[in-house]
C-alpha cells in the first residue's frame, strides 16, 4: 500500500514537472525580441551642432530597418539564408538610412522580412515568424513583419520597410501601429534590394503620430511649411462593403471624428468602382486582353489582378536568374508563383503603364490638393498562424483590391490603428494624391487623437441595422439631388434633398444643399430657414453661412448678411466669395 502511494506521488511529481517544462517552452517560444530582429547593430548619429544652431531633428529616436536595406559591412539578407550565402557584405549604407542617422536617429538593428520580400503574411520558415505583440496567435503581416513588430513591442521609436503590394500597410494594420507608404518615387531606393520596381516604395512604421510626422519630413526632405487640414474627406462606400467586421466599426469612427474636427460638410461618399470605370478607360482594354484567361468585370478586382501580375513579372525580371541558378529552398506558395511563367507582351505592359497614369490622374482629380480618400486597409482581421485563409481566393481578392489603389497609382497612403474588434486590431487607411505626402502627414497628426477618442464611443454604441440602412438611403438620395442640381433641375433636386432629410434629419449638408436649390428658384425665405437649420447642426458649415448670407441679402437683411459673410471668412479666411460679398455690402450699406 505504501509502495503504491509512493508511486502515485512520483507520477504526480513527473506530471507537474512536465507541466512546468511545457509552460517554460511556451514562454520561450515568444522570444525576448518577439523574433523581430535578425541582426543587432548600432549606427550612431553625428555630434550635435554647436549653438545657436538647432539640434538634429531626430535626436533621441531609435529605429530599425527591414533586411532589405544595405548597411555597410553587413550582408543584406532578403529574408533567405541562401541569399546571404551568395552575396557579399554591403560596401556602403543605403541613402535613406544615412539620411535618418545624419538627422539624429540611432539605428539599432535589422529586422525579419518574408522570403525574398515577396509575401504579405509575415511568415518566414528560415528565421521564424515574428510574434504579433497585439495578437500573439495571429500572423503579423508582411513582408516587413519584423519592422512592424519592433515598433508594436516598443523596441524602437520607428522602423523602415518597403511597401510593394502592402509590405508596410498590412503589417501596420495587423500589429496595430501607424504605417506610411509615401508617393512612389518620393524617397531614394539607392542601396535597397528591389522587389517590383514600378511598385516599390520605402515606408515607415511608428506608434506616435508626432514621431511619424518628424521622421516623414526628414525622410522626404520637406522644408518647413504651415500645417494644412483637409477640405474634403471621401469615404469609398463600396470598399467598406468588403469588410468582414461591422462597417460602422470603422466608417463611423472616421465620420464622427471628421464632424468633430471640421464639420460634416467635409464628408463625401463615393463608389470608387464606378469612378474608376469612368476615369480609367484602359481597364476595359486590360479586360479585353483577358490576361491569364480570367474574365473579370469589377474595376477594383481588375486592379488586384494587375497588381499581382506586375509584382510577379518584375520580381522574375529582377531575381529570376538568381533563383534558377541557386535553386534556393522556397515556401511552396512562393515557389509556385516564381516558377509560373509570367511573360507579358509589350502591349500588355503598355496597357499597365496607361492604367497607372490614368489611376494617378483620376485620384488626383478626385482629391485635388486638399482631399483624403478613406478605405479599409484590409478586409479581414489578421488570420490565425498556420491558417489556410490567407490562400483563399476570397481573402486575396478582397485584400489586393484594397491594396492596389495606392500601389498602382503610386499615391501616398497612411494606415491608422482604430483599437480592437473581438480582440483583433482594426485599422483604416487615408490616401492622398501623388505628391501630397506632407498634406497626408499633417492630416494624420491632426486627426489621430480624435480618431482614438471616437473608437470607444463607436464601439459602445450599437446602431440598429435599420438606422444604418436609413443613413445609406439618405446618402443615395442626396447624391441624386446633387446630380439633379448639376442638371439645373432645381425642383427635382429639392425633392431628393427633402427625401434625404426625412431619412436622416440631423445632417447639415442635406439642409444646406436644399437651400442652394431654393436660392436658384428665388425662394429666399425657405433658403434662409434651411441654412439656419444647417448651422444649428453644424456651426462650421461654411457653405450654409454663404448661402444664408445670399438669401438675407436678397431679402434686404443687409446687416445680418454681412455678419454671415464675415463669419464664413473666420472659418475659411481664403474664401474669395465671402470676402467679395462682405466688401460689396459694406461699401453700400455701412
Amino acid at each position: 500500500m505504501a509502495s503504491n502511494a509512493a508511486n502515485l506521488w512520483v507520477l504526480l511529481g513527473l506530471g507537474l514537472a512536465g507541466i512546468l517544462l511545457v509552460t517554460r517552452k511556451l514562454k520561450k517560444s515568444i522570444r525576448e525580441d518577439f523574433g523581430a530582429f535578425i541582426q543587432k547593430l548600432e549606427l550612431l548619429p553625428p555630434p550635435q551642432p554647436a549653438p545657436p544652431k538647432a539640434p538634429h531633428p531626430l535626436t533621441g529616436l531609435t529605429f530599425a530597418v527591414s533586411d532589405l536595406f544595405d548597411i555597410e559591412g553587413y550582408v543584406t539578407g532578403f529574408g533567405h539564408p541562401d541569399w546571404v550565402r551568395t552575396h557579399e557584405a554591403a560596401s556602403r549604407t543605403s541613402a535613406v538610412v544615412l539620411t535618418l542617422v545624419e538627422g539624429g536617429a540611432t539605428c539599432v538593428g535589422k529586422t525579419v522580412v518574408d522570403e525574398l520580400g515577396y509575401s504579405i503574411s509575415g511568415e518566414n520558415k528560415h528565421y521564424g515568424t515574428p510574434t504579433n505583440p497585439v495578437a500573439t496567435a495571429r500572423i503579423p503581416g508582411g513582408s516587413c513583419s519584423g519592422a512592424a513588430v519592433s515598433v508594436a513591442a516598443n523596441f524602437v521609436d520607428f522602423s523602415l520597410g518597403v511597401d510593394t503590394v502592402g509590405g508596410v500597410r498590412v503589417p501596420a494594420a495587423f500589429c496595430g501601429v501607424i504605417g506610411f507608404r509615401p508617393s512612389h518615387g518620393a524617397v531614394s531606393h539607392t542601396g535597397i534590394i528591389p522587389i517590383s520596381t514600378s511598385l516599390d516604395a520605402v515606408g515607415l512604421f511608428a506608434k506616435d503620430p508626432s514621431v511619424l510626422h518628424r521622421v516623414g519630413h526628414v525622410l522626404l526632405q520637406l522644408p518647413f511649411a504651415a500645417q494644412r487640414s483637409p477640405r474634403q474627406i471621401v469615404l469609398a462606400d463600396d470598399c467598406f462593403q468588403l469588410l468582414k467586421i461591422p462597417v460602422d466599426r470603422v466608417a463611423q469612427v472616421v465620420i464622427k471624428s471628421t464632424e468633430k474636427l471640421f464639420g460634416r460638410q467635409l464628408l463625401k461618399h463615393e463608389s470608387v468602382e464606378n469612378y474608376f470605370n469612368s476615369k480609367v478607360p484602359s481597364l476595359k482594354e486590360f479586360h479585353s486582353q483577358k490576361i491569364n484567361g480570367k474574365s473579370k468585370t469589377s474595376s477594383i478586382r481588375l486592379l488586384a489582378n494587375i497588381l499581382q501580375l506586375l509584382q510577379r513579372h518584375e520580381f522574375q525580371h529582377n531575381h529570376g536568374e538568381w533563383i534558377s541558378l541557386e535553386k534556393p529552398v522556397l515556401d511552396s506558395t512562393l515557389s509556385a508563383q516564381t516558377n509560373e511563367i509570367c511573360e507579358m507582351t509589350d502591349k500588355q505592359i503598355e496597357i499597365c503603364k496607361l492604367i497607372r497614369n490614368e489611376m494617378r490622374s483620376a485620384i488626383n482629380s478626385l482629391l485635388k490638393d486638399d482631399g483624403i480618400l478613406v478605405i479599409p486597409t484590409t478586409a479581414s482581421p489578421p488570420p490565425k498562424l498556420g491558417s489556410r485563409e490567407i490562400f483563399s481566393d476570397d481573402y486575396q481578392n478582397h485584400l489586393f483590391s484594397l491594396l492596389s489603389i495606392a500601389s498602382i497609382s503610386g499615391c501616398c497612403q497612411a494606415t491608422l490603428p482604430l483599437g480592437y474588434h473581438e480582440k483583433c486590431p482594426v485599422s483604416v487607411s487615408f490616401i492622398a494624391r501623388h505628391g501630397g505626402d506632407r498634406f497626408l502627414l499633417d492630416t494624420v497628426q491632426t486627426m489621430y487623437h480624435s480618431l482614438q477618442e471616437q473608437v470607444d464611443a463607436v464601439a459602445k454604441s450599437k446602431p440598429s441595422r435599420n438606422v444604418v440602412n436609413q443613413e445609406q438611403s439618405a446618402e443615395m438620395a442626396k447624391e441624386k439631388g446633387n446630380q439633379a442640381f448639376k442638371e439645373k433641375q432645381w425642383q427635382k433636386a429639392i425633392g431628393f434633398y427633402t427625401e434625404a432629410i426625412k431619412l436622416s434629419g440631423n445632417n447639415a449638408t442635406y439642409y444646406s444643399n436644399r437651400a442652394a436649390a431654393y436660392l436658384e428658384l428665388g425662394s429666399y425665405l425657405q433658403a434662409e430657414s434651411d441654412c439656419t437649420k444647417a448651422i444649428e447642426l453644424d456651426k462650421k458649415n461654411v457653405k450654409a453661412y454663404l448661402r444664408r448670407g445670399t438669401a438675407r441679402e436678397m431679402l434686404g437683411y443687409y446687416k445680418e448678411a454681412i455678419e454671415d459673410f464675415n463669419y464664413a471668412l473666420v472659418l475659411e479666411p481664403t474664401n474669395k466669395r465671402a470676402a467679395v460679398s462682405s466688401e460689396r455690402l459694406r461699401k453700400v450699406f455701412q
